[in-house]
């Protein structure tokens, strides 16, 4: 099929068909999987199950279809991961069993593809609109996660598989808009390394792994100690493959570059909590109050509502993020990102008695959570050359996937240490978790103080380095 898009708003378009799929796929599955769990079989355990095996194939994903884009084309990779995503939605809804729940799960895991690989045909075809285009992608997405569980849970109400449905057109929408995008036009080189490919992905499934299953192996365990020493060994390994390899997978000295470290890092900070706590969120309002006025015993449509406040609230941030930039610079609003993470999570702190209290602090949270994705997307593009686009901001996907990870074991933990004797969460057990989230946040926002655009970056030596060059 022949190209219709070259660039500008059409080109935008199309990719806001793309990322909406993207968010509805990560989002309606999760309120439905217990009601289909019951109907194939499968309990909590095993429901548990199929999520971390979606999360360990969101990590593993993420490096080798970022990689293969920047060697083999972004267009190419975005139709396999696009088709891969159809074809999985395609699986769960005509025949949901457990093995196809299973492999349709990792089929949709390669919606991780989708921003990397947009990012890298949006800077070769339309550079002009890649701020304000990455901004509006980011509120896209945030909308339809939100909307994608709201849309299955409703039609879930009227029959109780009805709901894997809910991807299924959108699948084939996406497709029909990827055929339509143009080839990226950044230079393609490289050979695909594929003994550090099986490092990296063995390395990042081991850690995922123990960061997910962790609380309930128990941190001290064996299991958990043996799989985060795997997890460390082979890391190390691709390290040293890496710096050896005239092939590389990933350019280390990419990630040796200071703009790229810091968004990152800043990434991986806001990331702990804004999406760490996103199901500890859920479990906060649907609890029933105790005597301390912990919890909100709101019911699965007012949890939604809340849900899609916040993705609201997270449009508006990221929509708002390129005029703030402009106007206050690109680490001011990595500061004010992080300042604002915080200040939402100690609001629920403070406030939490009440809905509007708790919504309040939750709005806040979700306008920092669009001020990050949108800031640190957009930056990651631009800090690398452009045949490295599509690994640079996958790169920053896996610091989100691991941030959130990690914030969910954190406050998992905490909330296993501030328990009742019948098993619910103390008072305190949710106000350290949001302690713990602020903190995160708050070193986001330091973080954020060490990013310099060229500038204002310290001149060392007779010459400034050219931007996005790498070691």
């Amino acid at each position: 099929m022949t190209n219709v898009i070259s660039r500008g708003r059409g080109l935008i378009t199309a990719m806001i068909v793309i990322v909406v799929c993207s968010g509805v796929v990560q989002g309606y599955l999760t309120p439905l999987l217990p009601v289909v769990g019951a109907h194939v079989g499968v309990g909590g355990v095993g429901q548990n199950n199929l999520y971390l095996l979606s999360q360990i194939a969101f990590t593993v994903l993420t490096p080798l279809l970022s990689r293969w884009g920047d060697m083999w084309g972004h267009r190419r990779l975005l139709l396999v991961a696009v088709t891969a995503v159809a074809v999985g939605s395609l699986l769960i809804a005509a025949r949901p069993t457990t093995v196809t729940l299973a492999v349709g799960m990792v089929l949709q895991s390669a919606v991780v593809g989708f921003f990397p690989l947009l990012a890298g045909i949006l800077r070769s075809r339309s550079p002009e609109h890649g701020r304000v285009g990455m901004s509006v992608l980011v509120g896209a997405l945030l909308l339809s996660i939100g909307a994608g569980g709201f849309v299955a849970g409703t039609l879930s109400d009227e029959h109780a598989l009805a709901g894997l449905w809910t991807a299924v057109p959108f699948g084939a929408l996406a497709l029909g808009a990827a055929l339509a995008l143009p080839t990226s036009t950044a230079p393609r080189a490289g050979r695909f390394n594929v003994r550090a490919a099986l490092l990296l992905t063995g390395g990042l499934g081991a850690l995922m792994l123990v960061l997910t299953e962790g609380q309930s192996w128990g941190w001290t365990s064996g299991s958990s100690l043996l799989t985060g020493a795997a997890a460390l060994v082979l890391i190390v390994a691709w390290v040293l493959v890496e710096q050896r390899s005239a092939h590389p997978l990933v350019n280390l000295g990419m990630l040796r570059d200071p703009r790229l470290a810091a968004v990152s890092a800043h990434t991986f900070c806001i990331a702990f909590g804004a999406i760490g706590f996103l199901g500890a969120n859920a479990v906060y309002l649907g609890t029933e109050p105790d005597g301390d006025g912990f919890g909100l015993g709101l019911g699965a449509q007012a949890i939604s509502l809340v849900s899609l406040a916040m993705v609201a609230a997270g449009f508006l941030g990221s929509t708002l993020t390129p005029r703030l930039a402009r106007l206050i610079g690109d680490r001011t609003v990595l500061v004010a990102g992080g300042c604002a993470g915080a200040a939402g999570f100690l609001s629920l702190v403070l406030f939490h008695s009440s809905v509007p209290q708790y919504v309040a602090g939750a709005l806040v949270v979700g306008l920092a959570t669009g001020m990050f994705e949108s800031a640190t997307r957009a930056l990651s593009v631009e800090v690398v050359d452009e045949a490295e686009t599509a690994l640079s901001v996958g790169v920053n996907e896996m610091a989100l996937s691991l941030g959130a990870a990690l914030g969910a074991a954190v406050v998992g933990a905490l909330w296993s240490s501030h328990t009742t004797a019948q098993g619910a969460v103390t008072g305190a057990g949710y106000q350290w978790a949001w302690t713990a989230c602020a903190v995160t946040a708050l070193g986001g926002a330091a973080v954020g103080l060490l990013f310099r655009t060229p500038a204002d970056a310290p001149v060392s030596g007779a010459a400034v380095p050219q931007t996005g060059r790498t070691a």
